[in-house]
């Protein structure tokens, strides 16, 4: 789900198709984009709807499809709900029931290890490295 959403914040037009110029714009971001510019990147991924708020719901999605499997006697659904609420209260500045870009940007700039609370959506440092060292 993440690669999807990946793409689909590369892809500015909605035309299912990456162009070169976003492509390229894409990978100096995952490479070389601030920290500011990695978490408009990031919360753009996890707001699903691209509405501009990430909901209980899209976090739902999100954190149950990037969790590891439960035991059967729990109910994962559960869980994840139970996680959600957690996740909501910390990142919901402003108690308005959705986390905005401003919240959003507020929590990580607190915790930055909140950067990809819903999933990894940014290669690490080391990948960074790996990959640019096969450009020379």
């Amino acid at each position: 789900m993440l690669m999807d959403r990946i793409f689909c914040v590369w892809d500015k037009t909605n035309s299912g198709l990456i162009s070169l110029e976003s492509w390229f714009s894409g990978l100096n971001l995952f490479l070389r984009g601030s920290f500011d510019t990695q978490i408009e990147f990031c919360f753009a991924v996890y707001d699903i709807n691209a509405d501009g708020y990430i909901t209980k719901e899209e976090m739902f999605q999100l954190l149950k499809n990037c969790l590891i499997k439960h035991p059967q006697e729990e109910d994962p659904e559960e869980s994840v709900k139970d996680l959600v609420d957690i996740v909501m209260r910390k990142l919901d500045k402003d108690k308005d029931g959705k986390v905005s870009l401003e919240d959003y940007k507020g929590t990580v700039a607190e915790e930055p290890l909140l950067l990809q609370a819903f999933g990894t959506c940014l290669p690490s440092e080391r990948a960074k490295e790996t990959f640019l060292s096969t450009m020379k």
